[in-house]
């Protein structure tokens, strides 16, 4: 009799261990498949450390917002309601701690700074993995092309659905950078 609860009990475990990465992973599914594309401006980064491991380390334009609001804190999650510009790149339209009444795509974000009513903040999409071998390529690519005065050819492509998003790829001058560092 107690070796019928130990196996049913094991295959319960074993069922979490397959449903709750396989749910992650369909969700992220999800906003790649039904979400609405951004493109993100990127920034030049510090380039004495950009690579902890196989992915470069991105920095974005879009960092901060100007609000008269003094109570976003560092480290409060608030939600970045995102619009496409005229030359089709994100920018940010309205922030706030509590969704809103309405239909807009919005990121959620880390507040970092909130100083002379400028709320400054961290995408959660500041990494990009890639195949290790083409990693110091990419980082020399991306570091060499965003310090260009053609920044325009450097974005991040990132998927957004209902609150999450996911970072689909980096492009530079129209080309996947996986694809642009072989060349």
């Amino acid at each position: 009799m107690k070796t019928i609860y130990v196996f049913i009990g094991f295959m319960v475990i074993a069922l979490i261990q397959i449903f709750v990465p396989s749910q992650m992973i369909w969700q992220q599914e999800d906003v790649l498949a039904s979400g609405e594309a951004y493109k993100f401006k990127t920034r030049p980064i510090d380039p004495s450390d950009p690579f902890r491991g196989k992915y470069i380390t991105l920095d974005y334009d879009m960092n901060s917002f100007a609000i008269a609001d003094s109570s976003f804190v560092y480290g409060d999650k608030i939600l970045i309601y995102i619009e496409k510009d005229s030359t089709g790149f994100a920018k940010a339209i309205q922030v706030s701690k509590k969704p809103l009444a309405n239909d807009r795509d919005y990121i959620v974000a880390k507040v970092t700074d909130n100083y002379k009513e400028v709320v400054n903040f961290e995408l959660p999409f500041d990494r990009f993995y890639m195949e290790e071998s083409k990693a110091k390529d990419a980082e020399r690519a991306y570091i060499h092309k965003n310090t260009d005065s053609l920044k325009e050819n450097v974005y991040a492509l990132v998927h957004v659905k209902d609150g999450r998003s996911v970072l689909k790829d980096v492009i530079i001058d129209g080309i996947s950078i996986q694809d642009y560092v072989e060349k």
